[in-house]
């Protein structure tokens, strides 16, 4: 009876291995076919524009001689397969080629404008998820009266309205007028030869360095585009909070809480609110990977030197180099994002842990 019990027990283990071992293999073979999916779709993009990679590099006027022999170093005179060989064994090596506005690695490039964009958006994610979250909570719980139909009209305008136009706005009226906020960039010119960035989040750097005037400069920078871009997130946020606290209130578990006397704050932040924070978590992070790759607009009305305005003006001076490794970067992230929500939901929800 023993070696039986024994036997069952090694055959239950190598069930479990051989089951987490084919959840890890799926798992890894979604992101190699999503990445290599993204590459796909890039490479194509970067053949198909009318720009000539060549010209973009060489210039209009260049002898045939040297077009050329560009022509043939890139690989373009290699039949199509091989330029996808070449295309992604490269960008996974961190090879994006030379960026023709700057003349630097595209890579280098990234890494020095990347972290302006991570800034605000992150910014951007904490105050959405702040506000809007009490406030779906809120519009669930007093549904159909006029908070909730103020929150629903506050996350349409958000929805409707241009993000450049509400950008332009609050320049206008917080800056220009007001004076209460500072102008567009990063931070003040008077700083820039006392103020040395470290990691490239400069809201860090400053209290890394304690240098106090330059923090307080950098957040009057920021806390415009951020408010902005957490406008843009609340307005997501508190929808589907709302959804999501209305699909809970209604089932039994609240209704026996109700009955046992449980205070209704407790029911609602306590337990409703738990069981719709494991959604919510994927809500958040795709919000997060939206502003991440759409706050292009943003960064062009607060001369925000990110990500965004890069690929911008990359884009309006024919640098598909720095375009199309911008854009894989934003599309790495945002798979990246995507799985980690996907985890943190099997982590969070016991039913997918047991399936």
């Amino acid at each position: 009876m023993a070696s039986l019990d024994l036997t069952q027990t090694a055959g239950r283990r190598r069930a479990r291995v051989i089951k987490f071992a084919i959840s890890i293999g799926t798992f890894l073979a979604i992101v190699a076919t999503t990445y290599l999916g993204l590459l796909a779709v890039t490479f194509f993009i970067g053949r198909v524009i009318p720009i000539d990679p060549v010209l973009s590099i060489v210039g209009d006027r260049a002898p045939a001689s040297t077009i050329a022999r560009v022509r043939q170093e890139l690989g373009l005179n290699e039949p199509l397969y091989t330029q996808f060989y070449i295309y992604v064994s490269k960008v996974l090596q961190g090879d994006f080629g030379t960026s023709v506005l700057t003349t630097n690695p595209v890579m280098t490039d990234i890494r020095r404008v990347f972290p302006a964009t991570m800034e605000l958006a992150t910014l951007g994610t904490i105050i959405g998820s702040l506000i809007g979250v009490p406030l779906g909570v809120l519009a669930a719980v007093k549904r159909g009266s006029f908070i909730d139909q103020t929150v629903r009209v506050i996350g349409l305008f958000g929805y409707s309205v241009p993000i450049f136009w509400l950008g332009l706005i609050a320049l206008l009226i917080f800056y220009a007028r007001l004076g209460w906020t500072a102008g567009p960039g990063r931070i003040d010119v008077v700083f820039e030869y006392t103020f040395t960035p470290i990691t490239g989040f400069y809201i860090i750097d400053a209290i890394m360095q304690r240098q106090w005037d330059a923090l307080r400069n950098i957040l009057s920078h920021i806390i415009l585009p951020a408010c902005l871009l957490g406008y843009y997130s609340l307005a997501y946020v508190s929808r589907m909070t709302r959804s999501f606290m209305l699909n809970e209130l209604e089932q039994e578990y609240v209704v026996a809480a109700r009955a046992k006397g449980l205070s209704e704050s407790r029911i609602i932040w306590r337990h409703a609110l738990r069981n719709a924070a494991v959604p919510l978590v994927t809500v958040i992070a795709l919000s997060y990977a939206g502003l991440l790759e759409g706050s292009v607009l943003t960064e062009t009305v607060f001369a925000w030197p990110g990500l965004g305005q890069y690929i911008t003006n990359s884009l309006q001076n024919a640098d598909m180099n720095a375009v199309l490794g911008g854009t894989i970067i934003i599309g790495s992230v945002f798979i990246a994002l995507n799985l980690v929500s996907d985890l943190l939901y099997r982590t969070l929800d016991p039913r997918t842990r047991a399936r």
